[in-house]
């Protein structure tokens, strides 16, 4: 698979991403623990994509579908190259499925993959 930083457009650090949801930083480590946001390393720091904070909150659906992805065999790096890689099921990325609150066909999809 191919780096996903090459596919995000904006990235966040733990502190930014504490600032933009009004936590500390610890509840951040916190919420990447649990899959409620997730991180990869770029140049050595975990960062998270920006697309994941949806007004003000970490995007719903996402803990459920990278559980998903996890026990299908994906890293957490492997899983955010899927969420930002374009489907043909789904006529567009599963990210932009979930953004759009399509919740359902980005699940069905992961549950047909295995790695």
């Amino acid at each position: 698979m191919n780096n996903p930083s090459d596919k995000v457009a904006n990235w966040l650090t733990i502190l930014e991403t504490a600032e933009l949801l009004g936590i500390p930083k610890g509840k951040v480590n916190r919420l990447l623990e649990e899959h409620t946001l997730v991180a990869v390393k770029k140049d050595g720091q975990l960062m998270i994509p920006a697309e994941l904070i949806v007004a003000g909150e970490p995007l719903a659906p996402l803990r459920g579908t990278i559980i998903m992805l996890q026990d299908s065999g994906y890293s957490i790096e492997e899983a955010v190259e899927w969420l930002y890689t374009h489907s043909e099921v789904l006529g567009q990325t599963p990210l932009q499925s979930l953004l759009e609150g399509k919740k359902a066909p980005v699940r069905r999809l992961a549950q047909m993959l295995d790695i």
